[in-house]
């Protein structure tokens, strides 16, 4: 299977070099699929006859599962955060 260009690889996010640029990376991945999977339904409900239901339904499928995937990623930086902020010094 052939990742587009356009999408960073986890090990290129790592080599890019800290956390903040892998997140800040992620994000702006997530948020570009999510834009284009707006753009093909947009585009499907005009009619466009270049665009087919199955690749929308598989852009959004890629944006929720890359969405659902920065979630977690920040519920256990909250998680671990409080539980640094609860340790007793």
């Amino acid at each position: 299977m052939k990742l587009p260009a356009s999408a960073p690889t986890a090990a290129s996010a790592v080599q890019g070099g800290s956390f903040s640029e892998a997140m800040t990376t992620a994000l702006k991945s997530v948020s570009q699929q999510q834009l284009q999977a707006s753009q093909l339904q947009r585009e499907l409900q005009l009619d466009n006859p270049t665009v087919s239901l199955e690749e929308t339904m598989v852009a959004m499928q890629k944006a929720q599962v890359g969405f659902q995937a920065v979630l977690q990623v920040r519920n256990r930086l909250v998680s671990a955060y409080s539980d640094i902020m609860n340790m007793q010094v």
